[in-house]
């Protein structure tokens, strides 16, 4: 290992795999917005989070449970110019309360999380001279 790689992992960390009681939680704060399907659950989590990852195996076990529990439905819609028809998730009306409480676990997971940029800023404050990538 050489310190400038040192550096660059601190500065960007790799990401993050959240377990399936996050997955539950963050799946229900998209699900507050309107319906989705497992594939934009997982890319848009990518986009909004840069710092956090969902695989496919816990993002699937969150919806299972999550369907089991009654909170979501689901429903096969295809899509125009797609030959499979997508799963989509609904949440259910009853768990709204629900839904709007574990939802806000996630979201404040994903606020006090160290992000890059934090990371960033405290290197060049306690490594004088330090250029990031140099």
């Amino acid at each position: 290992m050489k310190l400038e790689e040192l550096y660059q992992f601190l500065v960007t960390p790799p990401a993050t795999f959240i377990g399936q009681e996050l997955a539950v939680c963050y799946v229900l704060s998209v699900l507050l917005e309107g319906e989705s399907y497992g594939t934009e659950l997982i890319q848009r989590l990518e986009s909004e989070y840069p710092n956090y990852r969902l695989s496919d195996t816990v993002l699937y076990n969150a919806l299972k449970f999550l369907e089991s529990e009654k909170a979501i439905a689901s429903h096969w819609e295809k899509v125009l110019g797609r030959g499979r028809p997508r799963r989509m998730y609904q949440l259910n009306s009853q768990w709204l309360r629900h839904a709007k409480k574990l939802a806000g676990f996630w979201w404040e997971y994903a606020k006090v999380q160290p992000i890059c940029q934090s990371n960033r800023a405290f290197l060049q404050l306690k490594t004088p001279g330090f250029i990031p990538g140099a």
